[in-house]
């Protein structure tokens, strides 16, 4: 068992077991031996590889999209260009790299990146200096600073903790870490259902709620609502709210158990986009989407850029399995399981392929 695994189970022992939510904020954020905070957790030698890290082209569609809107909405002279969770700054860096074309767009832009891990922090300076650009790190989305605002949260709203439950034939029971016979970690349900949970469904179905990526959403609708701006939002989930477990581990590129080596392993689930929409609506924001990745990568031209990429790469066909695997829209492919969600201002421009407005 892991350092932490080890923390865990000594506080399950003295205090009682943990909600999942806390487990995973403990597992991912521990200030000393969670996931994010002690590694690098990107790339070949790491877990899991983002969409940035595949092609440059997936960042320059995401930049010309963020400046389109930039400049339709008045190009105003000074506004903040946010990342959260920054990964090792290969996105931002292809933002910047692609909108040196846009007047203005560089001057006017305050790079602001949200991240707590020390190691990825030093990372993403590095990545950003050599493409010129100069960024500033707060650790929480509330201390980035006013103005209008154009953010992307590229596979950030699935590391977020979330709540799940279990229906039974007495209601809807939180699903809890505890301990077995054996003093491992194991899954429970609390004594006592939840009075607010009242939604019909077999017995057995799991129902998840992501409680700090709704509050998460809330913070940001409501900031775009008020300052102007954009949020690009880009994760693998669902368009439309339903019953599941979708909580998983990944380590070295490969599905582990959700409770092993807490610490040591990527704790993810799937997005509710419908959930993340409902509050923005409520937010007073507008909402744009949600569309599958590779429509919205179509739409903005990926397609012709490759192309382009492909007359003076070294080996065209790497830039065409790129491509390919971006837009992939078989049933599991990225194209189709990652999905687009932007939140405006209402009565701003409608971004370039997101379509309109609900």
């Amino acid at each position: 068992m892991s350092t932490l695994g080890d923390l865990l189970k000594a506080d399950i022992a003295l205090h009682g077991p943990l909600s999942v939510e806390d487990y995973m904020a403990r597992a991912l954020g521990d200030p000393v031996h969670g996931y994010y905070i002690k590694q690098d957790p990107f790339g070949a030698s790491g877990d899991f590889t983002t969409v940035p890290e595949i092609s440059q082209m997936f960042g320059e569609m995401i930049g010309l999209c963020l400046a389109d809107h930039w400049m339709r909405a008045g190009a105003p002279k000074a506004f903040v260009l946010c990342e959260c969770g920054p990964g090792r700054g290969t996105l931002m860096a292809d933002i910047w790299r692609a909108t040196k074309i846009v007047p203005g767009f560089h001057e006017a832009a305050r790079i602001v990146l949200v991240e707590t891990s020390p190691v990825l922090r030093s990372q993403q300076l590095e990545t950003l200096g050599k493409v010129g650009a100069r960024a500033w790190h707060v650790g929480a989305f509330a201390d980035v600073p006013d103005g209008p605002l154009w953010l992307v949260a590229n596979e950030f709203f699935d590391a977020l903790p979330l709540r799940q439950f279990v229906k039974t034939e007495t209601g809807w029971h939180a699903r809890l870490v505890g301990l077995d016979e054996t003093g491992a970690l194991a899954f429970g349900l609390a004594p006592d259902p939840d009075p607010a949970l009242t939604q019909d469904a077999p017995l057995g179905s799991v129902l998840e709620i992501m409680t700090a990526g709704l509050v998460f959403m809330q913070a940001l609708a409501q900031r775009i609502a008020s300052q102007g701006g954009l949020a690009l939002l880009i994760d693998y989930g669902h368009s439309e709210s339903g019953l599941g477990d979708t909580l998983q581990a990944v380590r070295a590129h490969r599905f582990v158990d959700v409770l092993h080596e807490p610490g040591d392993c990527d704790l993810t689930a799937h997005v509710d986009f419908a959930a993340l929409a409902r509050v923005a609506r409520q937010s007073h924001a507008a909402v744009f989407g949600p569309a599958t990745q590779g429509e919205f990568l179509r739409l903005l031209g990926i397609e012709a850029r490759a192309q382009r990429l492909q007359q003076r790469a070294r080996d065209a066909a790497e830039v065409e399995s790129a491509l390919a695997r971006l837009t992939d829209m078989s049933p599991r492919g990225m194209g189709a399981l990652f999905k687009v969600l932007g939140i405006g201002q209402r009565g701003g421009p409608v971004p370039a392929g997101l379509g309109e407005v609900s």
